[in-house]
């Protein structure tokens, strides 16, 4: 029986992965047709998708394997276990928290499950605009039909809408605007609210639940704990990488390289350019680590006259699309539960008995997610031997920022809210409708003036027809390096105002496509 039609058995829990634990020290060599790098989104389901034609695909993760038994529903010790940087990656100025998952599994494990496919106005921006005419709507409806076929993607039935996000659809319906149930990942939710630390039931489909065990059945091979350090490069042409295999103490265990005719960059949007900087390669257009977005986000909390338990339910209900092309904002607002540790990271409760104040009244408050189309003025770079994420939201941007801050107060006050709490620095408080603009005319577009967080870091190695003024070509691969194709975030030509999940698993099943046909 040849390998394309051999499928080998997955233990019903848990994934055979190789650890550190399992490896012994010195230097290892190793071989395969197609390497990975990254478990997230895009190399997951590039390694399946490559995998079940029959090619030796090995999977390398910097992060940790950590299954979903071990998952402790526990906010702050899955900051320190799950993300990047223990939770704690930010811009240079220290005032945009960046969320990354670093585990097995990528942020898909950590991620809040929301499902939209590209918007098709991007898409036909990305035609009009960087060549990319074989990403055109009609042609990615069959990648993201098959992509949510196997990843259970539905609507919201109702009772996956939890009070926090009913109070926003009551508001929304009152002021007239549109607003949906979202689409998620997810098969029979549990409604634990937990979705930021893990799914503790498997009931998200997460790529640690779905496509990584799909390709290792299909005898893919997955290392954790390993950080690729360069991706080497031979006549033009990418022939394997270098990696380390570092322990959870945080000591280097082995060296290793690859040998393969095909490397697959899937590190995130963040990782994926430096990882190119660090090689030397890719460059010819300048644009490694440019174009960087992020959607820049706030939490817009209001307190109501009534007991909301926001982190009870599914996390996220419904979202608010009214504002959703440039021509009318620019932004999405969804409807998000939260717990009362991750509310004071997002608000300013004060300290000692407003604190508590704040604490003992977090059971009557609901919040709103503003995410924005921000146009991609970042840079991710490697500079004296670290990491640089170089993001301030534009001026260009602000106004846009604003004008969610403004449509989410009138939700709340709209759904009976008797005060908003402004995501700043300093401690605002809106207490009726009439104060909304007075109030945020007090913000300034400076650094450390707002609380800002990003869940959806992208762009940094854009994708477009012209090697001068991208880094990878229409179908994947690097313009400079041949064999060397990129299928994350990164790849996104500019900002998609929405949760880009979706987007990477279509790209990545497109790519991988376009990776067979050429071998």
């Amino acid at each position: 029986m040849s390998r394309i039609d051999t499928v080998n058995a997955v233990p019903a829990h848990g994934l055979q992965v190789i650890q550190a634990s399992d490896v012994s020290s010195g230097k290892h060599e190793m071989r395969a047709d197609v390497v990975v790098i990254g478990s997230g989104a895009g190399g997951a389901v590039a390694a399946y998708e490559l995998a079940r034609k029959g090619l030796d695909v090995l999977i390398l993760e910097a992060g940790p394997y950590v299954p979903s038994s071990q998952f402790s529903e526990d906010f702050n010790e899955s900051l320190e276990r799950l993300y990047e940087d223990f939770g704690g990656q930010t811009n240079k100025e220290g005032d945009l928290l960046l969320l990354q998952g670093r585990c097995v599994g990528g942020s898909t494990v950590v991620n809040g499950c929301v499902s939209f496919r590209t918007p098709d106005f991007i898409l036909q921006e990305w035609g009009r605009d960087f060549g990319l005419t074989n990403l055109s709507p009609e042609a990615m409806q069959p990648w993201f039909e098959r992509v949510e076929k196997h990843l259970s993607i539905e609507d919201n039935a109702e009772h996956e809408i939890a009070g926090h996000s009913r109070l926003v659809r009551d508001g929304a319906r009152k002021l007239g605007w549109s607003v949906k149930p979202f689409k998620r990942n997810i098969r029979d939710c549990a409604l634990t609210g937990h979705c930021l630390s893990g799914c503790k039931t498997d009931r998200k489909q997460s790529m640690l639940v779905t496509y990584l065990p799909w390709a290792m059945a299909h005898g893919a091979r997955l290392h954790a704990d390993t950080r690729v350090t360069r991706i080497l490069q031979n006549g033009g042409r990418a022939v394997g990488v270098e990696a380390e295999v570092i322990g959870h103490d945080g000591i280097k265990v082995a060296d290793i390289r690859v040998d393969a005719n095909t490397v697959v960059l899937a590190a995130g949007a963040v990782q994926s350019p430096l990882l190119m900087q660090k090689s030397g390669l890719g460059n010819s257009s300048g644009q490694v680590g440019k174009n960087f977005a992020c959607h820049p986000s706030m939490y817009v909390a209001a307190k109501y006259p009534h007991e909301v338990f926001p982190w009870r339910g599914a996390l996220l209900g419904v979202y608010v699309d009214e504002f959703l092309l440039p021509e009318k904002g620019g932004f999405v607002l969804e409807a998000g539960g939260l717990g009362a540790v991750e509310m004071t990271m997002l608000n300013e409760p004060g300290t000692g008995k407003p604190f508590m104040k704040f604490m003992e009244e977090a059971r009557y408050k609901s919040g709103i997610v503003t995410l924005i189309h921000d146009h991609n003025v970042g840079e991710i770079r490697w500079e004296d031997g670290r990491k640089v994420v170089d993001y301030q939201v534009s001026d260009k941007d602000f106004p846009s920022m604003l004008a969610a801050l403004k449509a989410s107060a009138q939700i709340h006050f709209a759904a009976g809210a008797t005060e908003v709490y402004v995501p700043s620095v300093e401690k605002l408080v809106i207490r009726q409708e009439s104060d909304i603009d007075e109030v945020l005319a007090k913000l300034e577009n400076k650094p450390q003036r707002l609380r800002l967080v990003s869940y959806h870091p992208q762009g940094t190695l854009r994708m477009g027809s012209d090697p001068a003024r991208s880094v990878v070509a229409p179908h994947g691969e690097s313009h400079d390096v041949k064999g060397l194709y990129v299928t994350d975030a990164s790849l996104l030509p500019t900002s998609i105002i929405v949760n880009p999940q979706v987007t990477v698993y279509a790209l990545a099943s497109y790519i991988s496509q376009e990776i067979l046909s050429r071998l």
